[in-house]
């Protein structure tokens, strides 16, 4: 006995189809073991897939399960707003207008509604530092020498990113990165690594970034949100941009051209988001 449940692919952080970071949706996952996810998650191939569920928690829109091929995640930014805009494109109508809540492995993430374009608050960040020589196996691996590194931490939050800031936005792009070399660097509990450098004259953009998260099976993810969120809280912590509101670039060495802006509240809070567009819409047939 077959049935099918709705089913949405959405591109995030682009306001045009294929050109930004594209997460499988899956809009009734109740009745969908981890283990059914988890196939379906391979099965996509995309950084991640996400299951939209009946929240536990009353003050919850829905529940959001988010796989990447090879695991579960608490959090991940770019499978929040994409699923948030495959909710709310379901016909789905939130709690609190303006607001839908989310309940993930990391508790409750607010997306907010701005227009076309929808926000989510990034978890309290947890920052700890690099040992010295770790930065330099790092840097290796990235193919650059460790002077390159500017400023340097790794960022809970939910996901886990080795952040590291290089000289500008073209050696950022330059980079051709050790994929194997940097997959045995990587600690376990961490997603990955991003880089990021700040952008040179007048590109559209104030900063790029790359990430890369080869031991949970994306080796380049083309637009990542948990990522920009640490990039954000370094950028704040540092004030290497002074105005409250930036644009990062991502995705140019895949083949893609996502924007993730970033606001930065009075509040201390930061809030990550963009466009979404979708791409597929149907229905998959399960077992």
């Amino acid at each position: 006995m077959t049935h099918q449940v709705p089913f949405q692919q959405v591109d995030v952080f682009t306001e045009v189809p294929f050109q930004g970071n594209p997460v499988a949706v899956v809009l009734d996952g109740n009745e969908l073991s981890t283990e059914q996810m988890q196939a379906i998650a391979n099965w996509t191939n995309l950084s991640e897939t996400t299951f939209v569920c009946t929240p536990t928690d009353p003050r919850a829109d829905y529940r959001l399960r988010i796989f990447t091929p090879k695991s579960e995640l608490p959090f991940a930014g770019h499978p929040t707003i994409g699923s948030a805009f495959a909710v709310l494109k379901n016909g789905h109508k939130p709690k609190t207008e303006g607001c839908l809540v989310q309940e993930c492995g990391s508790g409750l993430v607010s997306v907010f509604m701005d227009g076309d374009k929808l926000f989510l608050t990034m978890p309290e960040p947890k920052v700890q530092n690099i040992q010295s020589a770790d930065l330099v196996e790092f840097a290796d691996a990235l193919g650059v020498p460790s002077y390159s590194v500017k400023a340097s931490a790794t960022i809970d939050v939910g996901a886990v990113w080795i952040t590291l800031q290089l000289s500008d936005a073209d050696e950022v792009r330059s980079l051709r990165p050790n994929i194997a070399k940097l997959s045995t660097l990587i600690p376990p509990g961490v997603t990955g690594v991003t880089v990021f450098g700040l952008a040179n004259g007048n590109t559209g953009s104030d900063l790029e970034v790359r990430s890369f998260a080869p031991t949970v099976g994306v080796d380049e993810d083309p637009v990542c949100g948990s990522g920009n969120g640490c990039v954000a809280t370094l950028v704040r912590k540092l004030e290497l941009i002074k105005q409250p509101n930036y644009v990062a670039s991502q995705g140019f060495c895949v083949g893609r051209n996502g924007k993730v802006e970033v606001q930065f509240q009075d509040n201390g809070k930061i809030l990550i988001g963009g466009y979404s567009v979708a791409c597929i819409e149907g229905a998959l047939t399960l077992a």
